[in-house]
């Protein structure tokens, strides 16, 4: 009989289902994409019964095409897109609004208010938690849906209001019994918790307005959570053992458990992580501190940049544009594009994440000549990508006096080679490329095995293939194309 672990990755377009076995192999894998909400102000909501629903099905799915017999499941792990909340009445079950993305900014105001409201508020943020006073965090959005929404006050009154983020959501639906918890890696991304205790600061409840009481019991990442049939999918309930934030997923897929250590997720959004061990390094060049995760009884920490749109800049392309069908035109296209065309764009949609972190800024497109056409346009869009991670390397460079020399890469961007080879240019660091993209699945299930005892190491990272990326590009060249780039940033910033 085999030992087979279930990841389960609910990502911000949808959601994927992958079955790996005691050797770190896939086995089968399904996906299903959710509808995204986008309203006339930018606003992003998803719906979490909608959610729920796909997991379901990807679980099915999967376990279908690998012929999955009884038993043979011994685990789930869960990564999840961090920052996106929502609430739900722990008694009825139910949501009582759309789950709130992380790209939404509709929070920018109770930032504001906040920061404008009580001196050093803005400081005792970043010094509880290891991040800037932003929208972009969950503590902000959980406190709109307080503020907005008369069913979450209710809840909240007749004492049956949780208030979470999508790990927590998918296993109190999945587990035996609805267990109200979280762990590390995603507690920290609310903005709620203490980076240095790990618990609740009640603090910060008071100033966001989020009853501590509505909150889940956070619990180490490689707890047993509860567990689960899958609705009915396993004749007898599997633990869920293994759950993590999607980016810090991928950090411990890549085996990124060396101080030093960067990988860079190339998602919807991206983010880019350096381990920092038991150190919990406090940037000042527009990082943020994160939990990485709490394994084995040891907490480890990060310094991350989040950058809002990187892949979602080709989903921009296709759906906003019409410019290209699908992503994997994008490189065809960049190979036709004239290149000595200085057009560049920056993809501040809903303003700016790391290093910059302006909420003002709006998305721009400079350099425009005569020349350029269409092709030039859609590759000025996909080298944001690049540039922007180039960003975060300098400044985690900056902050820890770290040298980068190798950038463990994963996600759907890295299918496209020019861009990774730009990647590598303009950091001066080799990228390191692994041809399973599901990273974020792989290191959820990585910690599910570890706490079930399918495995003892990380078989997964040992199974991967890579493709490596070497820099090429000279010096004068590439300070030409970033101070290019530096410039158009700087006029986003202006507007």
């Amino acid at each position: 009989m085999r030992s087979l672990v279930l990841a389960i990755d609910q990502s911000t377009q949808g959601t994927k289902a992958l079955l790996f076995d005691a050797g770190g192999g896939v086995v089968a894998n399904a996906s299903r994409p959710h509808e995204q909400y986008v309203n006339e102000r930018g606003w992003v909501e998803h719906d979490p019964e909608e959610i729920m629903t796909n997991v379901l099905a990807c679980a099915r799915d999967v376990c279908k095409r690998a012929g999955v017999r009884a038993g043979e499941v011994r685990a789930v792990g869960i990564s999840n897109q961090r920052e996106t909340c929502l609430a739900w009445d722990r008694a009825r079950r139910e949501p009582l609004h759309r789950a709130i993305v992380w790209q939404c900014g509709r929070a920018k105001g109770i930032c504001e208010r906040l920061a404008e409201g009580s001196a050093g508020i803005p400081e005792r943020v970043r010094s509880v938690t290891g991040m800037a006073l932003s929208p972009y965090f969950s503590a902000a959005k959980l406190a709109w849906l307080m503020e907005e929404v008369p069913a979450v006050r209710a809840a909240a009154k007749a004492g049956t209001l949780a208030l979470g983020t999508m790990d927590s959501w998918l296993v109190f639906k999945l587990c035996e019994g609805n267990p109200f918890v979280t762990e590390p890696s995603n507690a920290c991304r609310t903005q709620l918790m203490d980076i240095r205790s790990g618990a609740w600061s009640e603090e910060l409840c008071d100033v966001f307005g989020v009853p501590r009481a509505a909150l889940a019991e956070i619990v180490p990442s490689d707890a047993v959570f509860g567990c689960t049939t899958m609705g009915g999918l396993f004749p007898e309930a599997v633990p869920v053992c293994g759950v993590l934030g999607d980016s810090q997923a991928a950090l411990a897929a890549q085996s990124c458990v060396n101080p030093g250590d960067v990988k860079a997720t190339y998602g919807t959004g991206s983010s880019v992580m350096m381990q920092t061990g038991s150190h919990l390094c406090e940037s000042e060049n527009g990082l943020v501190s994160s939990v990485a995760w709490e394994i084995g009884g040891e907490r480890s920490y990060v310094l991350e940049g989040n950058l809002n749109y990187t892949g979602a800049v080709i989903t921009w392309l296709r759906d906003g544009l019409r410019l290209i069908e699908g992503p994997d035109e994008v490189e065809g296209l960049i190979s036709q594009a004239n290149p000595d065309d200085r057009a560049y764009f920056v993809p501040a949609f809903t303003g700016l994440g790391a290093p910059w972190w302006d909420s003002d800024a709006t998305g721009l497109l400079t350099g425009v000549t005569r020349t350029t056409g269409r092709a030039e346009v859609v590759k000025a869009c996909a080298e944001s990508i690049p540039y922007q991670v180039s960003d975060v390397i300098d400044a985690l460079r900056a902050d820890t006096g770290l040298a980068v020399g190798s950038l463990r890469a994963d996600g759907g961007v890295t299918r496209n080679g020019y861009l990774m080879q730009l990647q590598a240019d303009l950091t001066g660091a080799d990228v390191v490329v692994s041809d399973l993209r599901e990273l974020s699945a792989a290191g959820a299930a990585h910690v599910a095995g570890l706490s079930a005892g399918v495995w003892d190491r990380n078989v997964i990272y040992e199974s991967l293939g890579r493709t490596t990326f070497s820099p090429a590009m000279g010096e004068p060249r590439r300070s030409e194309r970033l101070a290019g780039w530096h410039d158009a940033v700087r006029r986003a910033m202006a507007r």
